[in-house]
């Protein structure tokens, strides 16, 4: 169950990148980096950050906690820099955060503690699983924390659902074999490739892979994709839980799009799993 909070305090952007994430305060007192619906990437980042996330929370990878995330639309219209007041007032609504860790530092690959292979080698299979593109040397994505290594961003991971359209069978793409794993932070550090492809896979069942989809919101799987779910003219605040003619999104394409991520992930586990062999070759050519 994943929960829901509000947010109280906007405490700083986080300029990072392209989405600019914000550090914000909740109501249960917690710190959160937040994660923007309103952003250039759209509500798809924010189904990729909570899809993958998931599953490797499903998996017991080291993922901070992910949450549904409440922003008023009045941190928008307090914020007095044009471009922050834009994108705030473009999320209003329902949002995604991810528990803050303070004092974490950025995983350096020649520097810092040495890294479990065993934990390597399932790093590597979960982001071949999930075409995370964002775990290279030069965007590692993982941080140190009280000697851990912590997983994050994962909104760049599924990246082949920017292209699917309604008519789109997301089974046609679930062979492929992620060629980018030879570019992974931790190829260098991983073990045994073969043993976690057998551990991880028996994980995801399609149960606990429906599951994790289940818990899209309907507005995120609606909007940029079809125009009438919210009047011309209006931005993705149309989507704020609290607006008054906030349009209901049609519920049988946004059950067609969940049950395409569903399928995806499902038929992606299927043997023979192509992107294990991309990384077992990958993994191969670096002896």
């Amino acid at each position: 169950m994943i929960r829901t909070v509000h947010t109280t305090r906007y405490v700083t952007p986080l300029r990072e990148g392209g989405s600019l994430p914000a550090l914000v305060e909740a109501d249960d007192d917690g710190l959160y980096v937040l994660k923007l619906r309103g952003a250039g990437q759209g509500p798809k980042a924010l189904i990729a950050e909570l899809v993958a996330g998931e599953i490797g929370r499903a998996l017991g990878l080291p993922v901070p906690e992910i949450v549904f995330m409440h922003l008023d639309p009045a941190f928008g219209r307090a914020e007095p820099d044009p471009e922050l007041s834009d994108l705030l007032s473009a999320s209003a609504g329902l949002n995604l955060a991810l528990n803050y860790l303070p004092g974490s530092l950025a995983f350096q690959p020649l520097a810092g503690p040495a890294i479990d292979p065993g934990l390597a080698a399932a790093v590597v299979w979960f982001d071949a699983f999930t075409s995370n593109v964002d775990r290279t040397p030069k965007n590692p994505n993982l941080l140190l924390w009280h000697r851990r290594l912590w997983l994050i961003d994962h909104g760049a991971a599924l990246y082949v659902h920017h292209a699917w359209t309604d008519a789109t069978d997301p089974r046609a793409d679930a062979g492929d074999r992620f060629p980018l794993v030879k570019s992974h932070v931790l190829l260098p550090f991983a073990g045994d490739l073969a043993a976690a492809d057998a551990a991880l896979s028996a994980r995801l069942t399609p149960e606990r892979i429906a599951e994790i989809v289940s818990a899209i919101p309907d507005a995120w799987l609606a909007d940029d994709q079809d125009p009438r779910a919210r009047p011309s003219g209006e931005r993705r605040s149309a989507f704020a839980p609290d607006a008054v003619d906030a349009p209901q999104p049609d519920a049988a394409p946004v059950a067609a799009r969940r049950a395409a991520y569903a399928a995806y992930l499902t038929h992606r586990l299927a043997s023979p799993r192509g992107f294990v062999e991309e990384a077992l070759d990958a993994a191969r050519a670096r002896r």
